[in-house]
Parts: C-alpha cells; structure tokens; sequence
C-alpha cells in the first residue's frame, strides 16, 4: 500500500497510521454491550432488506439482486476501508501527477514534501471524518484480507458502530429504533446500486472524466490549495475576495469542463442521497415506532453543526454541500412521487438520459415534462 505510480505520491500506510492515531476514541461501552450492538445493527441491516425493496418496488419479486457484504466496523475499520477505495479511484490521476512530478519546479516541489507528507495530511482528513459517518456504501471497494467485497470486485455495505451509538446517545433517542433507521438509509443506497447494474459503471466514469480532466501540473495544484486555504481562513486582502470566496475546495480546484462534470455528479448524489432519506422516512412509521422524534432531532443536529473548526473543515471538504444534497434530493423525489407515483419515480433508473440534471433536481416538474410527457407523446 505504500506507493502508487513510481516512488509513489501518497503514502498509504502512514495514511492509515496517522488516521487511527488521531480519530478521536469512541463512546465508552463495555464489552458486552459492544457485542449486542454488533449483533442488533446486523439484524437490522437484514430486516432493512426486505423493508425497503417492498416500499421501493425496485427489485421485482423473486429476483435475487448482486449479493454485497454488509460489515459492521470500528472506526478505523472505516478509515483502511476508504483508503482501499481511495487508492481504487485515484490511481489513474496519481500516476498521472507522478509523471509530471519528474522534472521543473513543480515536480522539485511535490518531491521535497514528499509521499509521507501527504499521507499523513490525508490521514487527518480521515481521522475527522472517521467520528462522524454512521453508515456508508461503498461503491467502489476492492476485497482486503479484512475488509470484503462483492465478487466483482465492488460494493459492500459499512455500519460505523461506535458512531451510531455516540449520536444516539447524543440525539437522546430509542436506540433500537434509531439503528434500525440508520440501516434502512444505507440499505437503500445498498439497493441502488444492486438494483441498477448500469449505475456503478456511470458514476465511476463521470469521476475518472472529472479526474482525467484535473489539472495535474503540481504548482497549479498547490496554488488553488493555497488560495482554498486563504479563503477559508479569511486571509484574503480585502476586496480580493473575488468569485472564489464562497466556494469549497472541492469547488475551487476544478476546469470549466470539470464543473460540467461536477454539475451531474451533484445531480445523481443528490438523487441517490434523497432518495435514501425519503425511503427511511417512507418506510418509517411502519417499523420505527419513533421516527418522528429521530427525523427531528436529526435535522437539527445536521443544521446546528459543531464547533468552528468544525464549520470551517466541512465547508473545506464540501460537506456543506452534501447536506444540501440530502435536502434537494429528498424534495425532488416527494414531489415526483406525489405527482406520478413510486412506479412512476422510478423511471429515474431507467438508463443515464433519464437521470435529472442539476436543474430538473431544483424543478422536479420539468423532469416530470422531460421523462414522463415525452414518452406519453
């Protein structure tokens, strides 16, 4: 795991090691109560199965979809199951940036900070954001000795135990009801892609698009790290702060080709993650007896934030926008599904042009229009 392309950009390892060294401990929990919880949020995801190809009715009945593993991990668990899919994902742009590194500046640059370097900055990365996922599907996961996949090399399913039981604890809420709603969210993702085999193919290519088209010369790369980190920390001159000053990292190292990229990878994730939001709300009231109270102390949870640091790292990371997508998306689906039903809705995973773009996410009538007028016609 220590270098990708080369002497290597990333070094993995110490990724890993600085991540687990730094993520903060979880709740206090004896042994025993551990392993009940193990065990329930396993339960959970089984019964979540069922719960949500019946309210979904994506998966006809009789039909066996592509088996993934679901796994029930730690902290780090979570943190060498990102950096596996991490290395997966990057590698066609990290070897492109470690032939570019070899001469000029740039690469003189890149070269004396140096693969540990940027381990250990993507080791901090991970280690906040290690306390702070529930659940996760992981679409793009090779199989580790510890960590397996799917036989096709992709698609497993992670509960972060500690996690949930930390928020439920902090929500003050059932914690029986509150685990079993967690699992109904990310069984739905679990479901999209299972049920759709043309899915995981798409979003893959729209991320190496967007990454084949990356700027890889290394000083260009720090410059907008750098100007990332001025805006962020308000260190801007002012009235420098120029069409930049609102944006995320993620934002602002882009081409004008990625952003196009970048508009429908929006629109798909914020499909995918509103979809998982209605559906654990949909099917709610029938097994989580108090759903009600979750879904409101949870949004308020979402809404308030944490600490400063905290608010500055989300915008940094883009989290932000990942709560907008939970939001948008979540209204997109009512409203198509108040308008045309759930059998209606679900001519989204019809193929790719069925998608809604950016725009129809915020106008769901003119994907109605779109989809659904001009196949009547």
């Amino acid at each position: 795991m220590t270098s990708i392309g080369g002497a290597g950009m990333v070094d993995w390892n110490l990724a890993v090691a600085t991540a687990t060294r730094l993520v903060r401990p979880g709740p206090e929990i004896s042994r025993e109560e551990a392993r009940e919880v193990v065990a329930e949020l396993r339960r959970h995801a089984k019964a979540a199965e069922e719960h949500v190809r019946s309210f979904t009715r994506m998966i006809p009945e009789g039909t066996e979809p592509e088996d993934t593993p679901v796994l029930v991990v730690d902290r780090a668990g979570w943190i060498r199951a990102n950096v596996a899919g991490f290395r997966e994902l990057l590698r066609p742009l990290l070897e492109k940036m470690e032939e570019r590194r070899g001469g000029g500046t740039g690469g003189a640059v890149l070269g004396a900070v140096g693969s540990k370097v940027t381990g250990v900055e993507v080791g901090m990365l991970l280690s906040f954001l290690a306390s702070r996922v529930l659940g996760q599907y992981e679409t793009f996961a090779p199989a580790t000795r510890d960590l397996p996949a799917s036989a096709d090399g992709g698609g497993r399913l992670l509960l972060v135990a500690p996690n949930i039981v930390h928020v439920e604890r902090e929500l003050e809420v059932d914690p029986h009801d509150f685990r079993l709603w967690v699992a109904l969210h990310e069984e739905t993702h679990r479901t999209q892609f299972t049920a759709v085999p043309w899915l995981r193919d798409h979003l893959q290519g729209e991320i190496q698009s967007f990454l084949d088209e990356t700027d890889v010369d290394p000083m260009t790369v720090l410059e907008r790290l750098r100007e990332a980190a001025q805006s962020l920390a308000g260190g801007r001159p002012e009235g420098e702060e120029g069409e930049d000053g609102g944006r995320s990292l993620v934002e602002i190292v882009q081409t004008p080709a990625q952003r196009e990229i970048l508009g429908r990878l929006t629109a798909v994730m914020s499909l995918l993650e509103g979809h998982a939001d209605y559906v654990m709300d949909g099917v709610g009231p029938e097994v989580v007896s108090s759903v009600g109270e979750i879904r409101e102390k949870f949004q308020q949870r979402r809404a308030r934030g944490a600490s400063r640091l905290d608010q500055a790292l989300r915008k940094l990371l883009g989290l932000d926008a990942k709560l907008r997508q939970y939001r948008d998306g979540e209204r997109f689906v009512r409203a198509v599904v108040d308008e045309v039903g759930m059998d209606g809705f679900n001519r989204v995973w019809t193929s790719p042009n069925t998608l809604p773009t950016k725009a129809e996410i915020a106008k769901p009538e003119d994907w109605i229009a779109r989809v659904h007028r001009k196949a009547e016609s």
